[in-house]
Parts: C-alpha cells; structure tokens; sequence
C-alpha cells in the first residue's frame, strides 16, 4: 500500500487550515468594524451563505463523500483513476453551469425560502442583489473541490489545504481598498468573493498538474464509475441538504430579530476557528487514508489510524471548547468590538460563543466518525441520521424561539450535533474492532477532560484578574494574548501530569511524520 502519513498530513492541513480561520477572522473584524451588525451585514450573510448552502452538497460535502473513496481505490489499485476523476469533473462542472444559470433568475424566491424574515425590507432587495454577484462561486470552489480530492487522496495535501487562505486574503486586501478610497466597503466585499473563487481553482489545478494529477475537461459522460458515484453521492448530499436544512431553520428564526443574524454568523465563525484547524483537517486526512487502508484490507492499521485521529482531535478539541464555554466575552470584545460594532453587540455573540463551544466536541468527532460510513462507500446511514438530527434542530429552535429568542437556533445546533455523534457512534458498532476506538484512547479520554477543566479553572480566575486591563485600548490585545497563552501552558502542564498525552509520543509522532 502507498501510504499516506496521518499526523504529517494531518498537521499540514492543520496548519493551512489554521491560517484560513485567523484570516477569517481577521475578515470578520473587518466586516463587522467597516459594516457593523445591521441590514446591510444581515444581507451579506444571507448572501453569501448561498452558494456555501450548495457547497455543501457539491464541494467538500457530498461529492467529494463520494468522490474521494472511489478515487482512493482505484488510485491503490492503478485502475485508470485520471479516466475516473476526468468523467466526474465533466459531469459536475455541467450540473453546476445549470445550478448556477437557475440560482440567478430565480434569486428572489432563493433568499425568500432562506431569509423569509427580509421580506418588505430593505435587506429582501440587498440580498438579492448581493447573492447574484457571489453566487458563481459555487462553480468555481466544487471544481476546486474536486481537484483538492483528487490531490487529498494522492498524499498531497499542502495546495488543497492552502486554497481557502486565497478566499480571505482577497477578501481583506478587497475590503481594506474600499475603506481607504472611501468607497461602498461592501461592494469591494461582494465582488472579491468570485474573484478569489478563480484563485483558488487555478491554485488547485495547477498543484494537481505539477503532481501527476492532469485532469483535462471534455464531454460528460455517463459511464458505470458516474453511475456508481451518483448512487453513493445522492444519499450524502441528501443528508447534506439535510445539514444546510439546519442552517436555514436557523437564519429563518433568527432573521425575525434585528441583529441576531450577524451575531450568529460571528459567533460561529469564531467556534469555526477550532473546528476547522482539527476536525475537518483530521477529516480530510482519514477518509482517504481508511479507504485505501480498506482497500489493502488493513483493518489493524485502519483502526489505529481511527483512534489515532479521535485521540488527537479531542486533545485539541475539548480544551478549545472550555476556553470557548470559560472566557468568550474577553475573546468576542478584544477581536470585534470595534468601529460599528458596540459593547451590547459583543455581549450577545458572546453569549452564542459560549453555547456553540459546549458543542464543539461534537462537531469535531461527527468529522472522525462519518469517514468509517463514507470509506465503506455508505452515504445512506449519514442520511438517515442527519434526518433526525434535522428534525430535533427544527423542534428546538422553532419551539424555544418564542420563549428566549434569538439565541433559540445556537441551542438546537448544539444540540443536534451531539444527537448526530451519538447515532453515528451506535451505528458504528456493526462495522465491528475496526471501527471502535482502541484501549488507549478510552485511557486517556477522561484525562484530556480534567486537564482542560484544570485549564477552564485558571482561565475564569484570571479573566476576573485580568478584566480592568483588557478595558484598555492600547494593552488588551497583548492581555488576552497572555491570557491564552496561559490557558495552553496550564493545559500543557495538566496533560502532561495526567497523562492526557506524553511529550515523548508527540516529538516520535512527529520524527515518524517526517521520516
């Protein structure tokens, strides 16, 4: 079996990833210092969380579900995977010319059946506006997608996992341009997004080019490999409509209350943060990795490399969710609360922070579990699971709106995310020892815990400490800076003495990542 390297992997798009989420926050306290929570943020995000809605289905959710298994065994088994990877981008690229022609007439009922509670204001007409520029961006980043599988699946994971930070950077340099030359901020906004979806595929194609990778477009067609990736991809993109269903259910209740759905979108970019650097880089890494491990029936390894990546997702994960639930006011005002944002506006995202980070855990393994399901070539158990997440979200946040508001669709997301892990873990148990975690990860899981809850105690009594400093303009920066630092040293210290993890496993992890 050609191997692909787990933790060198895993740390490679880790890092990119992590470059990604600080520049979009970075992105994020632009827009809400230059735009600020209001109609004109509220019909951005409405906007733009378009063609993130069918990302989902076309880019890194469902069709790479499907794409990246397929394309890992005949990879290992050198059965013609260029052919393959050729046919599947003829055949997304015209679905997606469709989708997108669609999407642009039809706008009006798009955001009507998104963001119902824009109707008869002004945020209805931006909305549609904004939507019909950043829509073809959909096109763009599912083609890059697909060029980012086919790199993922090879071992080359550094382009693919560096494509995003083009998003951000363009994004910025576009919004930083129209704040100096006093121009409509929001218009060099909107405008950067299809032009950073060109970087990113050219990025990516030219990356699979230097790797071997050379896929050229043509004619679709419809051979017995499309039949099969179609049959996989409907249930996932199925259970990632069913996802984005979430989403929607969200916005719809929150766009009935003035501000909530700019507060909820920095809220989550923030918890984002986390999320991506460990659980979608240990995603991307493991899915391609079990299924050639499968291929090869390597069943000893392909559980290792499971536990291995749930143990080191949850070492990252549950400290970050502590410091999340522990300190998200000092976090939300130090990064945000700026230019048009206020103190009452920090207040609120905080309160969204603190409830998104107790579900951190659970967002993070959703992307261990779901690999097991997806390198069998099972996109239906997903499905099926994901409608009844779907179905407790929607109870929730419609259900508890009424009574505390705004903060109704954080609480459901929360919650269904953990009901999600719980039915993909129980599904699990069927695939039998390959898909259970091993004896060392049970071991340690609880001692990851008590460290981040040691981690958690410091960090609440020195934010009491430390709150008269982080109200000083000049200085609170660097305060929550320490701050933090001090939280990762604790947590270090804590592991360590715990045996939550073991310095000497972690330099030989490393020495073996780059052997």
């Amino acid at each position: 079996m050609k191997p692909i390297r787990l933790v060198a992997g895993v740390m490679t798009v880790g890092f990119w990833t992590l470059m990604s989420r600080v520049l979009g926050v970075v992105r994020e306290v632009m827009i809400l210092a230059l735009i600020g929570p209001g109609p004109v943020m509220d019909a951005f995000v409405a906007a733009f969380r378009l063609p993130n809605l069918f990302r989902r289905f076309f880019a890194e959710g469902a069709f790479n579900a499907a794409f990246v298994p397929l394309f890992s065994k005949k990879y290992e088994g050198e059965e013609d995977p260029l052919i393959f990877a050729r046919d599947a981008l003829n055949g997304l690229a015209t679905v997606l010319l469709a989708l997108t022609a669609l999407a642009m007439i039809f706008m009006p009922a798009l955001v009507w059946a998104t963001a119902g509670g824009f109707a008869g204001d002004a945020r209805f007409d931006l909305t549609v506006g904004f939507g019909r520029v950043v829509f073809p961006y959909i096109l763009l980043i599912s083609l890059a997608a697909l060029f980012s599988g086919a790199l993922n699946a090879t071992g080359h994971f550094a382009a693919a996992a560096a494509a995003p930070v083009l998003l951000n950077i363009l994004v910025c340099l576009a919004m930083g341009m129209g704040a100096a030359l006093g121009g409509d901020v929001v218009q060099y906004l909107i405008w950067a997004v299809p032009v950073a979806g060109v970087a990113q595929l050219a990025l990516v194609w030219v990356a699979a080019d230097r790797a071997g990778v050379r896929i050229r477009p043509g004619r679709p067609c419809l051979t017995p490999d499309m039949k099969r990736l179609v049959v996989i991809a409907v249930p996932a993109a199925l259970a990632g409509g069913v996802m984005q269903i979430n989403l929607l259910v969200g916005q719809q209740v929150a766009s009935h209350f003035d501000k909530a759905v700019g507060w909820l979108y920095a809220a989550d970019r923030l918890y984002q943060l986390p999320l991506g650097v460990v659980g979608i880089a240990v995603g991307i890494v493991l899915l391609p990795d079990l299924s050639r491990r499968l291929k090869a029936q390597d069943d000893s390894g392909a559980r290792n490399a499971f536990s291995r990546a749930g143990e080191l997702s949850l070492a990252l994960t549950v400290p970050a969710a502590v410091a999340l639930v522990a300190i998200p006011l000092p976090m939300v005002s130090v990064l945000f609360e700026r230019g048009a944002t206020t103190a009452n506006d920090s207040a609120a995202i905080a309160v969204a922070v603190a409830i998104y980070g107790l579900g951190l855990p659970a967002f993070v393994l959703q992307k261990v579990l779901q690999p097991l399901y997806f390198a069998r070539e099972d996109t239906r158990s997903p499905f099926r699971f994901a409608v009844w997440a779907m179905v407790i979200n929607a109870a929730v946040a419609i259900g508890l709106a009424p009574m505390i508001g705004w903060l109704a669709p954080a609480i459901a997301t929360t919650l269904a995310g953990w009901v999600m892990v719980w039915q993909l873990a129980r599904g699990a148990k069927a695939m039998g020892e390959v898909a259970h975690f091993d004896d060392r990860f049970r071991q340690r899981l609880w001692r990851i815990v008590a460290a981040s809850l040691v981690m958690g105690a410091v960090l609440w009594g020195l934010n009491i400490v430390l709150t008269p400093w982080l109200a000083l303009p000049y200085l609170r920066l660097a305060v929550l800076a320490g701050l933090i630092g001090m939280g990762i040293l604790t947590y270090g210290v804590a592991g360590q003495a715990l045996g939550a993890f073991r310095l000497a496993e972690i330099k030989a992890m490393f020495k073996r990542s780059r052997a």
